[in-house]
C-alpha cells in the first residue's frame, strides 16, 4: 500500500519448525509480537499478523521522503509436529487472503537456518507450500532469510564461501529466485542494527520488483 509519503510493506514468513521464523519476525518488527522459544516441537500453531512502528524518513521515492510501516504474517512451521500439512496449508491460505487479499503481498521470506543444510525432499515442504499458495509467480516474490548466520563465521566461512559450498538444492533454489537472500546475525549486532540491515535488503528486493504485489482472493 502506498500513498504520496507513506508506504506499507507486507511480508509473510515460511519455514520449517525451529527455523527461527517468529524470532526473525520480531526482529523485523522491532517487537515481541510473536511467541518464540526453543522447544522439541512446533511452537507456532496459528497465523498471526504483526505491525511495526512507523519508520520516518527511512527511504526516498520520487525524490520524496517516505514513512515506512512493515506488516509481517507469521505462519506455523511446515511440516508441523502436531498439525497436518493440509491444516497448515489451509490456515496460511486463509490468512493470506484475510490480511493481504486486497493490499497484496510484497515478499515471502523462506526462513532457513544457516547451520542446517538444505537437502532434497526433507527440506522441500516449505518451498512446495510457497509455490502452491503464491502460484506461478512465486519465484518473483520469494527470498531466503538465513537465520543463525553467526554460525557461518564460527565455522571459518564468509558468506561467499558459504554459498559456494552450499548444496545443489539450495543453489538451484537461489537461482530460481534470482539470488535474493538475507543473512541474519545475532552476535555482535544490536537488534536495531539487525532490523535495519534486514529491512534495507527487503526494500531493495521490493524496489527490484517495482513495488508490485501478489493479491489473494
Amino acid at each position: 500500500m502506498m500513498n504520496s509519503n507513506k508506504m506499507t510493506i507486507n511480508l509473510a514468513l515460511f519455514g520449517m519448525t525451529q527455523s527461527g521464523k517468529s524470532s526473525a519476525g520480531n526482529i523485523i518488527l522491532g517487537s515481541t509480537d510473536f511467541h518464540s522459544s526453543f522447544a522439541p516441537c512446533s511452537v507456532t500453531k496459528d497465523c498471526s499478523l504483526g505491525r511495526s512502528c512507523h519508520f520516518h524518513s527511512f527511504m526516498r521515492r520520487g525524490g520524496q521522503e517516505v514513512t515506512l510501516q512493515v506488516q509481517v504474517l507469521d505462519t506455523p512451521g511446515y511440516p508441523h509436529s502436531r498439525l497436518s500439512k493440509k491444516h497448515v496449508r489451509q490456515e496460511v491460505r486463509e490468512a493470506l487472503a484475510h490480511h493481504f487479499g486486497q493490499e497484496g503481498l510484497h515478499l515471502a521470506l523462506l526462513v532457513q537456518r544457516a547451520d542446517v543444510p538444505l537437502c532434497g525432499q526433507e527440506e522441500s515442504s516449505p518451498v512446495q507450500m510457497i509455490q502452491e499458495l503464491l502460484g506461478h509467480a512465486w519465484m518473483n516474490y520469494t527470498a531466503i532469510l538465513f537465520t543463525h548466520a553467526e554460525k557461518i563465521e564460527e565455522a571459518g566461512f564468509n558468506e561467499d564461501e558459504y554459498l559456494r559450498e552450499a548444496s545443489d538444492t539450495l543453489l538451484t533454489l537461489l537461482n530460481s529466485i534470482q539470488g535474493r537472500y538475507i543473512f541474519q546475525y545475532r552476535k555482535g549486532n544490536s537488534l536495531s542494527e539487525q532490523r535495519l540491515k534486514i529491512l534495507e535488503r527487503i526494500i531493495e528486493f521490493v524496489k527490484e520488483n517495482c513495488y508490485q504485489v501478489l493479491t489473494f482472493k
